[in-house]
């Protein structure tokens, strides 16, 4: 018999993959699974997507041997396609984008040929998002959407913040081109927060650096626009968040499963659009009206009892073994 029912190995490579798989394994045991994690531990910086993949791949593998000889699980989830790479045992696997989608070109080159081996083989795929599973190679296994769980902070903080923004991987979130716009179109008094990131501060910019989880969103509760102009997004936690605490979501299309984008357009098309700097401006001066209350109504499906009722009625029966 096993020890427990499930062995997560979590990459755990940024503080959102973190939470996202303590968010997982608190669902996992509500269900009435007993779970345990196994964590990677962070290896060396390197100078190439290539390398630095390897080293986490192998860091992943790692903590699965050690996790599996520890724990005997009836079922493994590889959290990220990057966890899964070098497995020592067949397990589910849990991402939000395939390296067939985020790994281009030779950023991906020995990533995506392992990658389309282990998503066929798998028992099964856990993709945060239909956009994310759409990523992956032709011929992967049978597949079960979970979403990150999204729920609102506290109500009733004041808005008196004009704009906030999640600064971390700044290239990739297209920092610079949030703060060009910023500076185009701010007027005197507004304010915009980046965090998540440290910098100096300048009129109008302040830079609040890494916080702990609950000032962060408490921050977010307090803005009236989230602004973000990713180059890629492979999921945009922070955007949904964002909408959850009643921000007006600022952010230009981009590429990738970004699973914030469609409910930013249809709550309103003016902020979502190439042109930031009108968006901003729309944003601040003329919201729609009650974008709020319909951002937590589109927000239901992310909500954690709706996460909780896919893990314990779809997800945990595949899992567990066949008697």
């Amino acid at each position: 018999m096993p020890a427990v029912d499930v062995l997560l190995v979590s990459l755990g490579s940024t503080a959102g993959l973190r939470e996202a798989d303590d968010e997982l394994a608190a669902s996992l045991r509500r269900a009435g699974a007993s779970v345990a994690v196994a964590r990677a531990t962070p290896p060396r910086e390197w100078r190439t997507y290539a390398l630095i993949e390897l080293a986490w791949a192998r860091a992943a593998r790692r903590a699965a041997r050690a996790g599996n000889a520890e724990h005997r699980p009836g079922a493994l989830i590889y959290s990220t396609v990057t966890a899964a790479l070098l497995a020592p045992r067949r397990g589910a696997i849990r991402f939000d984008a395939p390296a067939a989608g985020n790994r281009p070109g030779r950023h991906g080159v020995w990533q995506r040929p392992l990658e389309r081996r282990r998503l066929a083989a798998a028992p099964l795929l856990l993709p945060w998002s239909a956009g994310g599973l759409a990523e992956a190679p032709a011929g992967h296994a049978e597949a079960i959407v979970v979403p990150v769980p999204v729920e609102p902070t506290a109500a009733g903080a004041p808005r008196d913040l004009a704009a906030i923004t999640y600064g971390a991987h700044p290239d990739k979130k297209g920092l610079d081109r949030t703060l060009a716009a910023w500076r185009r179109v701010r007027l005197e008094g507004e304010e915009l927060v980046v965090a998540g990131l440290d910098g100096r501060d300048e009129p109008g910019v302040r830079f609040a650096g890494t916080l702990p989880r609950a000032e962060y969103r408490a921050l977010v509760a307090r803005a009236r626009v989230f602004v973000t102009a990713p180059r890629r997004e492979d999921y945009g936690l922070a955007q949904l968040e964002a909408l959850a605490d009643g921000c007006v979501l600022v952010t230009a299309p981009a590429p990738g499963p970004y699973a914030a984008l469609p409910l930013a357009r249809e709550l309103d098309a003016r902020t979502v659009t190439g042109d930031l700097d009108a968006a901003l401006r729309v944003a601040l001066d003329d919201p729609a009206p009650g974008y709020a209350a319909r951002a937590a109504a589109l927000l239901a499906p992310w909500r954690r009892d709706a996460i909780d009722a896919i893990v314990r009625d779809a997800v945990l029966p595949r899992l567990r073994p066949r008697p």
